[in-house]
């Protein structure tokens, strides 16, 4: 079986729907997993920001216009009296549900339930699409087995045993279509795997079936070498290993959710991001393999911030860096980078949520600088330690680039460096011009 994700480009008008149609229909079992149309869920939450205002008049325009254009979709994808009647009749039952929030005092534990909205919809539109064809394909709800638990962290046991069981009952169906990132929680509330979490969602389908392969589908070729929005002649990666490219998808490349990776990794099943413009190319496979090359790639990550921390007290003492860590652990601030002298170590972040509280605990220990609009720049290719001369194309390239911190020696497959996000376009370039 195969798994085939496509996101929200993919699905973002009637003709992209349609377009998905060939790419779909050969003889190979498979689960489609669909994001929401491109747009929706950014509108869906507008809406749910302006009901948590108590903007009932603006929440319920948004509405109506939203319902305008999905309306629109609905006239032009189907070519049936028949189809369009279902489509409707589908359109209005969910934003008759969406409409009822304004009738009722809103919380934020609400929003979830109407963000799941988008993907509910999408996959519907597609369902009743494939019908229409005389395709024939069942239509899964992934609320039936996908779940998080306490910590929302996916609940992998109960993923797998709930989708084989639900599997059962299409044996005779060549194609199911389920939703990405919507799924429940541990108390059986409407929840999500976070944006991005459609990529997630096809991860986790794959290794709970033991997939032949995951396809993620987009609108760009698979990982580039360089951010092609800001450098000019980047060229595909071909092939990454799984380690290569949850370096590239945490530290910016915006193709795959860094979190997809690790399901697929754990039970060896390979991964293709595939191009819904351009199907005919290959792409980026990305396998147990490693290929190992001085420098494949280079990915950037914004809004990071830096926190120093300077304390004579750490000098030959135990026990400092666990009470660093305690901090930011009470916060649940994960920590990208850090790097340590004798008295002062400085910690990176790219959630600024709690950081005037997490700065203000930690003067607790020494002094505090806090530097935000920072970003991390992340080299991947072979650091292997045994190695000697790996890195000097780096600094060599950099010399005109204030760095802030350097990491190294933690991943074999990358070097970090954090630098004023106003000098990301100009050492993103610089990198290209040297490493590639």
């Amino acid at each position: 079986m195969k798994i085939m994700k496509f996101g929200g480009t993919s699905v973002g008008s009637p003709d992209r729907m349609r377009a998905l149609i060939p790419l779909i229909s050969d003889d190979e079992d498979k689960i489609i997993v669909l994001s929401a149309m491109s747009g929706t869920t950014n509108s869906l939450v507008e809406i749910a920001d302006l009901l948590y205002a108590d903007n009932i008049n603006g929440a319920s325009k948004k509405i109506d216009e939203l319902s305008e254009k999905y309306f629109s979709v609905v006239e032009e994808l189907y070519a049936t009296a028949e189809q369009k009647i279902a489509g409707h009749e589908m359109i209005d039952s969910h934003f008759d549900y969406i409409r009822n929030f304004t009738l009722r005092v809103f919380t934020k534990l609400q929003e979830k339930a109407i963000l799941s909205q988008g993907e509910l919809m999408s996959t519907t539109l597609f369902h009743l699409l494939l019908q229409e064809r005389g395709i024939e394909s069942a239509l899964l709800p992934a609320l039936s087995f996908m779940r998080i638990d306490k910590d929302g962290e996916p609940d992998s046991f109960y993923i797998k045993e709930n989708i084989n069981r639900e599997l059962e009952n299409y044996k005779s169906e060549k194609i199911i279509i389920t939703q990405g990132f919507i799924c429940r929680n541990a108390y059986g509330e409407v929840d999500n795997l976070k944006r991005g979490g459609s990529d997630f969602s096809a991860s986790l389908i794959g290794a709970a079936v033991n997939a032949s392969e995951i396809q993620i589908w987009t609108d760009i070729n698979g990982f580039h070498n360089n951010d092609p929005r800001f450098v000019e002649d980047t060229k595909v990666i071909r092939e990454l290993s799984f380690d290569e490219a949850a370096e590239l998808a945490y530290f910016g490349a915006k193709i795959l959710h860094p979190s997809s990776v690790n399901p697929a990794k754990e039970s060896n099943i390979p991964v293709r991001l595939k191009n819904t413009m351009e199907p005919e190319d290959a792409g980026t496979l990305i396998t147990s393999a490693s290929n190992l090359a001085d420098y494949k790639a280079v990915a950037a990550k914004d809004n990071i911030s830096v926190l120093r921390i300077r304390s004579d007290r750490m000098l030959m003492a135990y026990g400092f860096l666990r009470k660093v860590f305690e901090i930011f652990e009470a916060y649940r601030t994960p920590i990208d980078m850090i790097t340590t002298s004798e008295v002062s170590v400085s910690i990176t972040i790219d959630n600024s949520e709690f950081i005037d509280q997490i700065a203000k605990d930690l003067k607790e220990l020494g002094t505090v600088d806090v530097e935000q609009n920072q970003s991390i720049l992340c080299v991947v290719g072979d650091f292997r330690t045994e190695r000697t001369g790996s890195a000097p194309e780096i600094f060599e390239a950099l010399n005109t680039i204030p760095l802030k911190m350097i990491s190294y020696g933690g991943s074999q497959n990358s070097l970090s460096l954090l630098i004023d996000t106003s000098d990301k376009t100009k050492a993103l370039n610089l990198l290209s011009k040297h490493l590639f």
